[in-house]
């Protein structure tokens, strides 16, 4: 099966639902760690959803805010640290004191383990600007991961610059979705498939995507529930918080939440 973009599509059949952990697993463990990716493994998702900074010294490292705050002891901006203070800071303790010491990856650590695997990565460029979708990119095409990825942005401009530039899968989200900046009448021919929130899914809205020739993506349904509403409106692919419903309900769940 192939995107309207010419590329090979992440879903293994027209039926195929594609479970992806959004940051790993973080209902579970702290959030864009390396131990939070390899339990999603574990678990059987199909995906890995990470978020993209850059450091000051231009080093690709993988955590959701564009400062350090929520997730860390330290406070300031990711692009005001090197790599070498990135990886001194704890990004464990600020979840459960169990795992304190656990550490911000860089995108090199986590291709370094999942390359030689299928599993497909959702990159989502939290450090909006085009030397960050560069180097990104980059990265990812060097390890190989042409037909496994593509990049996600809340910024149209950076969805239209990953795919006018290099022909990329990209996601971008709603018209609706409050996050959402720079949309124009061109963004549509730039998108491969859209994030829809799972709050704000309707079967009338996936088919509306779907009609365009856009994947219906959402996130983040977490229950059992959510997940049978989220297939019945015609979502494709789940970012799950806690995967193990969606792996549960449809078959893929590899390792028992026990034993993660």
């Amino acid at each position: 099966m192939t995107s309207k973009f010419g590329k090979v599509l992440f879903h293994k059949s027209e039926t195929d639902i594609v479970v992806s952990g959004h940051r790993g697993m973080l209902a579970r463990y702290p959030e864009n760690t390396m131990l939070s990716f390899r339990k999603a493994i574990e678990a059987g998702v199909d995906q890995l959803e990470i978020d993209i900074n850059m450091t000051r010294d231009c080093e690709l490292v993988i955590i959701h805010d564009c400062t350090v705050d929520r997730t860390t002891e330290k406070s300031g901006r990711v692009r005001s640290f090197t790599l070498d203070e990135i990886k001194r800071m704890d990004a464990g303790s600020h979840k459960d004191d169990a795992f304190r010491g656990e550490r911000i990856p860089t995108l090199k650590e986590l291709l370094d383990a999942v390359a030689p695997t299928d599993i497909s990565l959702n990159v989502e460029i939290k450090d909006t600007t085009f030397e960050t979708v560069d180097k990104t990119v980059k990265m990812l095409l060097d390890y190989g991961m042409e037909d496994r990825f593509v990049i996600a942005c809340f910024d149209a401009n950076i969805v239209q610059y990953a795919h006018q530039k290099y022909g990329v899968m990209t996601q971008g989200f709603p018209v609706q979705e409050p996050y959402q900046i720079n949309l124009s009448n061109e963004t549509p021919d730039h998108t491969y498939a859209v994030g829809i929130y799972y709050g704000s899914l309707t079967r009338q809205l996936c088919e509306e995507y779907a009609a365009q020739g856009i994947q219906p993506w959402t996130w983040c349904p977490d229950t059992e529930e959510q997940v049978r509403h989220a297939i019945d409106c015609g979502a494709r692919l789940l970012t799950c918080n806690d995967p193990i419903p969606a792996l549960k309900l449809l078959g893929k769940l590899k390792t028992p939440p026990e034993q993660l």
